[in-house]
């Protein structure tokens, strides 16, 4: 059972599937978390004693599983390692703060985390966040990321993708990836659309065949 504070729990119900609690100590979150376990299909975002409990819609988890997909590709053609876990909690009690990305990746640091448990602030957090926002959230996720130190951001809010990067402790909106400079990020979107059309793993392929065609002129 989760145990309660003697602080009252405000409980504010928001469109778009989402669940506001206010007032919810640390202890209280992590006996929630416990409780519920990893297999759940709501995501959280805790920022000083406000959760967010959301429930991802289709709408927002077909584009954030393709761009999934083409971080894959690239990785494969530039024939370097990467650890994708997906909707990681990452959390740090000492900030009193936790977010669940709807994907993340280690790229940069892959080495460094492979085969671990992440442990943050022991570990280095992920290289790459990925966030498929249909909707906005109802808690600034960028400062909870921006506090735990995730040097980059994906945002897709169709029909576009943002690039964040964090600078000095906050997130600027960049035309370049920090972890593939070379990525002509601004023709994502229009691979993500043309899967409508020819489907998700031929929309794939012709990401891949792109990246193909921008690499030589890299070396």
């Amino acid at each position: 059972m989760v145990t309660t504070t003697s602080t009252p729990v405000e409980q504010q119900t928001t469109p778009e599937n989402r669940v506001i609690l206010k007032g919810v100590s640390w202890s209280t979150f992590k006996a929630l978390m416990a409780d519920v376990g990893d297999d759940r299909a709501w995501r959280i975002a805790y920022d000083e004693g406000v959760l967010e409990i959301r429930m991802p819609l289709e709408e927002h988890e077909e584009p954030k599983r393709l761009i999934e997909s083409f971080v894959e590709a690239i990785v494969d053609e530039l024939e370097i390692e990467l650890r994708s876990l997906g909707s990681l909690t990452l959390e740090r009690e000492d900030l009193t703060r936790a977010v669940e990305p709807d994907s993340c990746f280690y790229i940069q640091n892959e080495s460094l985390v492979r085969g671990r448990n992440i442990n943050l602030p022991n570990d280095p957090t992920p290289d790459l966040a990925i966030e498929s926002d249909y909707t906005n959230s109802s808690v600034n996720k960028f400062t909870i990321y921006a506090a735990l130190g995730v040097p980059e951001i994906w945002r897709y809010q169709g029909p576009s993708l943002q690039v964040y990067q964090r600078v000095e402790g906050k997130y600027e909106m960049c035309e370049r990836s920090l972890a593939f400079p070379f990525l002509p990020v601004a023709e994502i979107p229009g691979f993500i659309e043309q899967s409508r059309t020819v489907g998700q793993r031929a929309a794939v392929r012709l990401f891949r065949q792109r990246i193909r065609e921008i690499l030589p002129s890299q070396s």
